[in-house]
């Protein structure tokens, strides 16, 4: 039976699993617009419309689907408990794991995002997926934190996928280990950038204390 979808941003998020299985043969292409839409119920034709503007477009409603899936799964009430940095491992992983099963698919999409044609967009998803990590993590944070916290994770984030997609150790080990110590180092890095732009009442100065010993606050 046909779906029924209330836009066509919808139509993509819910052909994004189907479509990277597609990918792992057929490239993204329309050829995988096409079985994937077979596969998933959905009209081919609607569905090759709706990706008409070709690969980076199938590549983002992929991302996109994963995102949505990450969001459902763990939800911020359920990381809430853990550490910033187990709840970082937490949503790194699941990405991963939802990856998994289509590390050809993700080959070629990082084939096509390496394009320079394509560097603008594949920015845009880069940040778009560390800004739903932290945003899931709980960051709250409004101010110059806000952008170096998801230029940091979508650093580590895109290292890490790189090093996954040629992985072939048990269970992804190679990967877990190099994920494990980029968070350490990016943990290492926030909390030094915490104490070096702590406000200035807050960081001792010896030079103030002397000069408040010598001149008492009235």
């Amino acid at each position: 039976m046909a779906q029924d979808f209330a836009s066509l941003d919808e139509m993509r998020i819910a052909l994004g699993p189907a479509l990277a299985e597609a990918a792992v043969w057929d490239g993204w292409s329309d050829t995988a617009v096409r079985a994937a839409a077979r596969s998933s119920g959905i009209d081919a034709d609607a569905a090759v419309f709706a990706f008409q503007d070709g690969a980076m477009a199938m590549i983002a409603a992929w991302i996109a689907s994963i995102d949505a899936a990450m969001a459902r799964d763990l939800p911020a009430e359920v990381l809430a408990p853990l550490k910033i940095r187990e709840r970082i491992r937490r949503l790194v992983q699941f990405r991963l794991d939802a990856i998994a099963p289509n590390k050809e698919a993700l080959r070629r999409a990082h084939a096509i995002m390496a394009m320079p044609q394509n560097a603008a967009s594949s920015v845009r998803l880069g940040w778009s997926s560390a800004d739903a990590m932290w945003r899931l993590a709980g960051d709250t944070a409004t101010d110059y934190n806000h952008y170096t916290k998801r230029i940091t994770l979508g650093s580590l984030y895109a290292a890490t996928l790189a090093v996954f997609a040629n992985d072939s150790s048990e269970d992804h080990g190679e990967t877990r280990a190099f994920l494990d110590r980029r968070i350490d180092g990016v943990m290492r890095f926030e909390k030094f950038k915490a104490r070096v732009l702590k406000p200035r009442d807050e960081v001792f100065s010896p030079t103030r204390l002397l000069g408040r010993l010598r001149y008492p606050a009235r």
